[in-house]
């Protein structure tokens, strides 16, 4: 077993290391907390839903910082239609005709949890929808089988929908 002594001028340098540490994380604890204002404060859209969105101005102009996470159109010059389309955190710019930004909004999309449940198997997760009887359904993380599977299922019974409504 060994043993080591810590001279006065070693413990001075640890306690520099550390305070020099703390003023380095203390701008990153300010900004974590200003992103979970941001986020309290946020426009929550639920992934596969539609969400009306009134203005107060005019739009002319939508800016979604990341569109594979939500959808916005314009339906009219003050009704915007936001859809998730993925789990995550984006943001959504909306202008006049002159260009000034009239919304400037963080946009949270969020999986549905009402009568949703996960299944899990080892690594393999499987997402239900359950009301009253529970069924398989799509959900961005599921198993890539499965979703696969299920997304080739879905497409041609669509099909079949649609060449029968094309029949009529």
């Amino acid at each position: 077993m060994a043993f080591f002594n810590i001279s006065k001028f070693a413990k001075l340098g640890f306690l520099a290391a550390g305070l020099a540490f703390s003023a380095t994380v203390s701008p990153a604890i300010s900004a974590s907390e200003s992103e979970k204002k941001d986020a309290a404060n946020a426009l929550k859209v639920t992934i596969d839903r539609a969400k009306v969105v009134r203005i107060a101005a005019p739009a002319d102009t939508i800016i979604v910082g990341n569109p594979s996470i939500v959808d916005a159109t314009i339906q009219d010059a003050r009704t915007i239609v936001l859809t998730g389309r993925n789990f995550g955190v984006t943001n959504l710019i909306i202008l006049d005709s002159d260009g000034e930004a009239i919304v400037d909004e963080t946009i949270v999309v969020k999986g549905h949890e009402t009568n949703t449940v996960r299944v899990y198997r080892q690594s393999v997760r499987e997402t239900l929808t359950c009301s009253p009887v529970c069924e398989a359904t799509l959900s961005v993380g599921d198993d890539v089988d499965r979703f696969a599977a299920m997304q080739d299922q879905i497409i041609k019974r669509n099909g079949i929908a649609e060449s029968a409504a094309d029949n009529e």
